[in-house]
Formats: C-alpha cells, sequence, structure tokens
C-alpha cells in the first residue's frame, strides 16, 4: 500500500476548521475529565463554569492537533509515528492506521473539511490484498471499527452517501473486505481465533495456536455491526463462537486466564484478572449486551464480575490471581485495568465505580500518569514496569 495514500500537499492545519461542531460532546466530556482531574479542580470539587469548559474544551483539541498534525509531516502513509526520531513505521499493517483510527475523532471536534479529505484518501487508497502478516485483534478494533465509525458518521460528515445507506457505502465496503482478510484465523476446532492471519495467504502453518484472551473476546461489537449492516452473518457468527469458546474454557470457579491454546483449549497462563491480555473481553461482553440489546452477553459478563469480585477484588483494588485456585498471583494494579470504573458505571454500579476510580485517581495523582504496574501492597512501581507507554486504550 505504500504509494497508494499519498499525503495531500500543503494540507492546511486541520484545526482551522470551523466550518460544524456536531453535537458530539461525549468525547470532549471524557477527556474533559482527565485533564480538569489532572488539574486539580474536580478533585477539589469545584464547580467548572462555561468560560472553563471552553478552554479545556481547546485544550482537548489542541492535544489532538498536536499528535495528528506531527503524524501527517512526519509519518503518514506509514501506521505511526515514532516520537523521538519523528519518522513513520509500520507496526500493526500497512494501513497508514493512525489515519483510521482518527477519522471518527475529526469528526467528532468538528472537523468536517479534513474528515471529508481523509474519506477520499482511504477510498481511493485503501489495499487489503498484500502480503502483510496482521494482527487480528489490533487489525478488528482499529481498522474494521474505524472504518465503520467512519461509515456511520459520513452522513453528519458531509459526504453524499449511496441509495440504500447505511447498508452499502464505500467505507462499509472497505470495513468488510479487511473483515474477510480475518476470517481464516477463525478456522479452528475451538472458533477461537489466531492471533496472526497473513492477509494474502491465511494463516501461516507456523503460527503459534497461543493467544491471550482479549484476543479472542474482542470481535462482537465490530463483527455483529457488520453482519447487521451487510446481512451476511457470518462476522457475527465466527465472533459469538469465539466468546462461547472462552466461556466454556473457564475454570470450575468460574474464572479465565490470560493465553489460551486455540486448537485444544488448554490455558497456558494462568492467572486471572482485569488488565493486560483480558481486558477488553469484559469490556465487548458490556457493550456488546448495550449495542445488540443481548441479555446473554450481560448475563456472561455478570457472572465473570461475581467471581471476579469474590477472587480477586481487594479494599477496591483488582490483583490478579491463579484462576484455578483462586490465590493471589500478582497483587500489582495495570495501566490497562483503567477501564474498569467505566464499566462499572455502563452497569449501572456507580458507587462501586467511584471507589475503584479513586484509587485509579490516587496513582495518577502520584505520578502525573499510570505507571504499566503498581503494587498494591508496596505502593509504589514495580520495577522495570514503571513507564506510561500510553497505548490507544490508555489515551
Amino acid at each position: 500500500m505504500r504509494g497508494a495514500l499519498e499525503p495531500h500537499g500543503d494540507h492546511p492545519h486541520p484545526g482551522e476548521d470551523r466550518g460544524s461542531e456536531p453535537m458530539h460532546l461525549a468525547l470532549y466530556t471524557a477527556c474533559f475529565f482527565l485533564v480538569a482531574g489532572a488539574g486539580g479542580n474536580m478533585a477539589k470539587g469545584n464547580d467548572i463554569g462555561a468560560e472553563a469548559m471552553a478552554q479545556y474544551r481547546e485544550r482537548v483539541k489542541g492535544m489532538f492537533y498536536h499528535a495528528y498534525n506531527n503524524y501527517l509531516d512526519n509519518a503518514f502513509p506509514y501506521d505511526e509515528l515514532r516520537p523521538l526520531t519523528c519518522d513513520g513505521q509500520d507496526t500493526w499493517g500497512s494501513f497508514s492506521l493512525t489515519l483510521i483510527d482518527a477519522l471518527d475523532t475529526l469528526l467528532v471536534l468538528g472537523n468536517v473539511t479534513e474528515f471529508q479529505r481523509v474519506v477520499h484518501i482511504l477510498q481511493d487508497g485503501m489495499n487489503f490484498d498484500i502480503d502483510v502478516n496482521a494482527s487480528v485483534f489490533e487489525t478488528n478494533i482499529r481498522v474494521v471499527g474505524g472504518l465503520l465509525s467512519a461509515h456511520l458518521l459520513s452522513r453528519e460528515g458531509g459526504i453524499a452517501v449511496e441509495p440504500g445507506w447505511p447498508c452499502v457505502g464505500p467505507l462499509l465496503r472497505l470495513a468488510e473486505e479487511a473483515a474477510r482478510k480475518l476470517l481464516p484465523a477463525f478456522q479452528t476446532p475451538t472458533g477461537m481465533p489466531f492471533g496472526t492471519v497473513n492477509l494474502m495467504n491465511g494463516v501461516n502453518p507456523s503460527e503459534t495456536p497461543v493467544t491471550c484472551t482479549a484476543g479472542i473476546g474482542t470481535f462482537i461489537l465490530e463483527f455483529a455491526t457488520l453482519s447487521r449492516l451487510t446481512g451476511d452473518p457470518v462476522f457475527e457468527e465466527v465472533a459469538r463462537k469465539a466468546l462461547d469458546g472462552l466461556w466454556n474454557s473457564r475454570s470450575d470457579i468460574g474464572l479465565v486466564g490470560n493465553h489460551i491454546d486455540v486448537l485444544t483449549s488448554k490455558w497456558v497462563a494462568q492467572d486471572a484478572g482485569i488488565g493486560a491480555g483480558v481486558d477488553s473481553y469484559f469490556e465487548y461482553l458490556v457493550k456488546g449486551a448495550i449495542l445488540l440489546q443481548d441479555e446473554g452477553l450481560m448475563s456472561t459478563f455478570l457472572d465473570y464480575e461475581k467471581v471476579i469480585t469474590n477472587y480477586s477484588k481487594f479494599d477496591d483494588w483488582y490483583v490478579w490471581v491463579q484462576m484455578y485456585k483462586g490465590t493471589v498471583s500478582m497483587p500489582v494494579f495495570q495501566s490497562l485495568e483503567a477501564f474498569w470504573p467505566g464499566l462499572q458505571s455502563l452497569i449501572g454500579d456507580i458507587n462501586n465505580a467511584v471507589k475503584t476510580f479513586h484509587n485509579y485517581y490516587q496513582v495518577w495523582k502520584q505520578y502525573g500518569g499510570l505507571p504499566e504496574f503498581y503494587s498494591i501492597p508496596q505502593g509504589s512501581t514495580v520495577d522495570k514496569r514503571e513507564g506510561y507507554p500510553l497505548r490507544p486504550g490508555e489515551e
């Protein structure tokens, strides 16, 4: 694909577009709590007026455009910007991934002109028929998900839509093409997918069958949406079969581990927790239940939530335990667990969400960010895991 997606010559500063301000304040609100919290106002309980809210909103926009413009100037059409060397690199499949990742955010921020420009670049230049080994998980959540979001926002973004939209459209066709490239990974005896697939040749015969739990259970949102829009049930079917594979592989006490052999259903890493390697599995059960109005998915999560509370919860922290015995294996808080209070809020458990968030916020105040691993008993970072990787899920 290198060379197919050419940058727009002398692109205007995307932040200058003021042609439209859609009423999408959810992102502003979420980012506001992070920025305001870091500034101390929320911690002090002060009311935030309209003027201060506007300042925070512009601060969030400035943060976004600092990253976005530097990606365009220094890294496009590669997947990601390397911030120290100020050049680009391909990391997840040579898709100009940051451009896809940012597409729906451009519209949420009101930048219709740049949204339209990028949509046309993607429509004209995306090609998935390439000899590249791609992460099944990352390609789904970032490429398929990004394209679906942009497709569903197309009309609001001033894109002329085809008759029959939202069940047709160029971005939807690209999302479907990308998802079909992932389907060979799901052809296993358990229905749980391999972690990597070659976009041209399918699963490499030497590919490891060991996949993390999140890499198996994080498809129902995008794949069900794709099936409902295209009318092809195969995507939702494989996503649900993967979920069934995880559910049927849980331990006698109801926990799932961290990594599993997708050919044999044997757990390779038996630490059970809510963080790295597991996190988005639980997230997608809840969000899938809400999106699809699916009581079965919510029931599955609530069953997990009960055993997690029973074995992993200590003083509003969540530690890692051995999945078969329930004994503590790692008394640490991981930065990738920061989603949990939000998930508790989605199911209406506001009281526990506030308590969990309070613990996590104390760590943020202590370090000015979340270390990758934080020792709960010692109240300090874990050696060699002190960094703040700022992964997409933690931004």
